[in-house]
């Protein structure tokens, strides 16, 4: 079983920065056979994912609402990913979670909202 402890979130102006990490642990996991990616949700929303990248070619996908703004980064080495926001905005509050797909692709950038890996972090952008 896989778990993940992400950290980072905070409260923040618009037009401030964030960074979002996660750790993923699991007995028989194989980091870098997931397409790692943060999904978010807030209150009366339905989850949104915002970013993706594939197991170790390191290729990206941004949702449209964040493109441009937020870098997704993964460290193989460390069972992690970060992300990297910058210019929020009060429509980026939400619960951030990160997830991992079991893909069979290196390349392959396929990221799933349907279960978070860990508890989540709050990120609350004030305007």
């Amino acid at each position: 079983q896989v778990h993940a402890a992400e950290s980072g979130g905070g409260l923040v102006q618009a037009g401030g920065s964030l960074n979002l990490s996660c750790i993923a642990s699991g007995p028989s996991m194989i980091f870098d056979q997931y397409a790692m990616g943060w999904f978010r949700q807030a209150p009366g929303k339905e989850r949104e994912r915002v970013a993706c990248i594939s197991p170790s070619t390191y290729v990206t996908s941004y949702s449209d609402s964040v493109k441009g703004r937020f870098t997704i980064i993964r460290h193989n080495d460390k069972n992690a990913i970060t992300l990297q926001m910058v210019n929020l905005q009060p429509d980026d509050t939400a619960i951030y979670y990160c997830s991992g797909n079991y893909v069979r692709s290196p390349a392959a950038v396929s990221c799933s909202t349907r279960h978070a890996w860990g508890q989540g972090t709050q990120v609350t952008v004030s305007s």
